[in-house]
């Protein structure tokens, strides 16, 4: 039944990413990317699955609907592809609107799609696309006040804006417009080093400390002329992504020395290089930009979002070096938390609703704001497919499982409610022992079937956390790249570190695991009140095994979304090597499964209310 509370949909759709969000009473009461339903990677359709989870959370219908909100104009963006189309447009007996191709049309009229789509007779709202990723970082965070910056590809025309904002209003200062951008300064180099644009980047990422700075002068001098308050210009002659088919052209090329690598191929030193110079470019241009956001603000506190916030080393950086108190960034980044940021601008501003804020807790719960199953309906599906497994007491879970991680087993934890943004955070992952010197390349290459550079992120227990980072505060969404402390690092035998990929043989300290070859790693502190059975199980790997900490890898296999329902976790868990798949109460070994099972074909899938 709908209660006193007006319900809001956010909806992003149609580039990538696509998502919905529900908000009530300011609430945030679920959210999620289409593509976990889908299992369509990165999935650009609209999110009409997502919104049947948003609204059977709340178990309310469309009609329910108070307010809709899309999270950018779709008519700005396509404003000049429209003056062009009438330009061409066949005339006669049709009209142009018919000759149209249907995915313009989509955009075009949008509005008019979702009351088709949905049923939906009420109130619709275009929020500009950076002002929803501005929303998203603000209104979740446990801030007053923030200066607050966005910085992505391209949303309409801007590509970064900067702002802040009080109580319940956001404004937005100043903004960089297409084709300026550094997003797709950081996608090209993506490109050229042989990975997709547009989901690629975290590769380039990881990539980048196994290289040295050798093109940053070259960038800066050919590429992007950056001022000293983070605004630039980018060199359109060395880009091809405004007029072809490619990120870069031929005098890129020349200047970085060859065409760009294609997919699959050898790494050479030369991309490893390239790397890890576009992102010293990279941070120098976000510190400048909050270095003047903070200047214009005079904020302690700090927000980030849009596709580039998902940058933790340089959101590290920020941290640490940074002239912000405190920095909270949208674990949703990409365009899917312009879902979430719509719906709250809907709530906040256009209907003038206040915010609450303690100061220190947020109201992203945690990003747990997807589906979730029961024990009951997990157990119905194990019995349906036949499916040899051991139902375990709650209290005797964590023990089971903190034992299996230090006989170096790898596990499948499939926990609660579905994790909202790309990172796993302890509902849908897969885990290890941090301390094994040889689980980075067994999860690498037998179970997430990926590049064997890819380092790996460990959950620590939030209290526990200052003995083996350096990390001032908490990070619970996994944004945040910090050292390893000094004295548990160690050094290489000889002393001589080796370069590129023979870093990788290096044991770089206590937990090789999830260090970096450059003594990092992509910190997630976890609180018991955030999730407690996962902090739990923790916990007591810490108390039985002295270690507070393991790995958590997204639970999914390359080029598919983290699995969101027991059949998707069941299916990944048998065509891997995963020695175990703990899924509510109940652990599935490997052992006693029928070999059958490792033909997708012969797993039927299950039947869940």
């Amino acid at each position: 039944m709908k209660d006193k509370n007006q319900y809001i949909l956010g909806i992003s759709a149609f580039y990538h990413d696509a998502a919905a969000a529900l908000v009530s009473g300011g609430e945030i009461i679920a959210a999620a990317q289409e593509e976990r339903f889908t299992r369509k990677k990165h999935d650009p359709s609209f999110p009409q699955r997502a919104i049947e989870y948003c609204l059977r959370e709340a178990d309310i219908d469309t009609r329910d609907i108070d307010v809709v909100a899309f999270y950018d104009k779709p008519f700005i963006k396509f404003e000049r592809l429209l003056e062009t189309y009438l330009a061409y447009a066949p005339f006669g007996s049709r009209s142009f609107i018919s000759a149209m191709p249907p995915w313009i049309k989509q955009k075009l009229f949008i509005k008019e799609y979702i009351r088709k789509t949905l049923g939906h007779r009420g109130t619709i709202i275009f929020p500009e696309h950076h002002h929803s990723h501005a929303a998203s970082a603000f209104y979740p965070s446990p801030f007053e006040e923030a200066a607050i910056l966005t910085i992505d590809g391209v949303g309409e025309w801007a590509t970064a804006s900067l702002g802040k904002g009080t109580g319940n209003k956001i404004e937005l200062y100043d903004e960089i417009r297409f084709p300026h951008s550094l997003g797709l300064l950081y996608s090209a180099f993506t490109y050229y080093c042989g990975f997709k644009a547009n989901s690629g980047e975290y590769k380039l990422m990881g990539l980048a400390p196994y290289g040295e700075p050798e093109y940053v002068d070259a960038i800066l001098e050919n590429l992007i002329d950056l001022k000293k308050d983070g605004s630039f210009k980018l060199n359109l002659k060395y880009f091809n992504y405004c007029a072809g088919l490619t990120m870069t052209n031929r005098r890129f090329h020349r200047l970085f020395g060859g065409l760009p690598r294609k997919p699959e191929s050898a790494l050479e030193q030369r991309h490893m290089d390239l790397a890890k110079s576009v992102q010293v470019v990279t941070e120098m241009v976000i510190m400048n930009m909050a270095g003047h956001v903070h200047d214009r603000t005079a904020a302690e506190n700090f927000c980030l979002a849009g596709g580039v916030a998902l940058n933790c080393v340089a959101n590290g950086k920020v941290l640490r070096e940074g002239p912000f108190k405190n920095v909270w960034i949208q674990p949703a980044s990409s365009d899917a938390g312009g879902a979430l940021g719509a719906a709250l601008i809907a709530w906040h501003e256009y209907l003038g609703q206040k915010r609450h804020v303690n100061g220190s807790t947020d109201g992203q719960k945690a990003s747990l704001l997807g589906p979730s199953f029961s024990d009951e309906e997990i157990e119905k599906g194990l019995k349906q497919n036949a499916i040899p497994h051991e139902r375990l007491r709650r209290e005797d879970l964590s023990r089971v499982v903190s034992d299996l991680l230090a006989e170096e087993k790898v596990i499948g934890w499939f926990q609660g409610r579905m994790e909202f943004g790309p990172r796993a955070l302890g509902a849908r992952s897969i885990l290890g022992d941090p301390r094994s010197g040889k689980m980075q390349s067994i999860i690498n290459r037998k179970i997430k079937f990926r590049e064997s550079f890819r380092p790996f992120a460990p959950s620590v227990l939030l209290e526990r956390a200052k003995e083996y980072f350096d990390l001032d505060g908490e990070s619970p969404y996994m944004l945040i790249v910090s050292p390893v402390k000094e004295e548990k690092r160690k050094s290489p035998g000889d002393g001589k570190d080796p370069k590129g990929l023979d870093k990788l043989k290096i044991k770089r300290s206590e937990v090789p695991a999830i260090t970096h070859v450059d003594y990092s790693a992509r910190v997630q502190t976890v609180k018991g009140e955030d999730n407690p059975l996962y902090y739990d199980m923790i916990r007591r790997f810490r108390e039985d095994h002295g270690c507070p900490l393991v790995i958590n890898t997204s639970f999914n296999v390359r080029g598919e979304p983290i699995v969101c329902t027991p059949d998707d976790a069941y299916r990944c868990f048998m065509r891997t090597d995963m020695d175990y798949l703990v899924m509510g109460s109940f652990l599935i070994d490997k052992r006693k499964q029928d070999p059958a099972g490792l033909r997708l074909e012969a797993v039927n899938e299950f039947e869940l209310d």
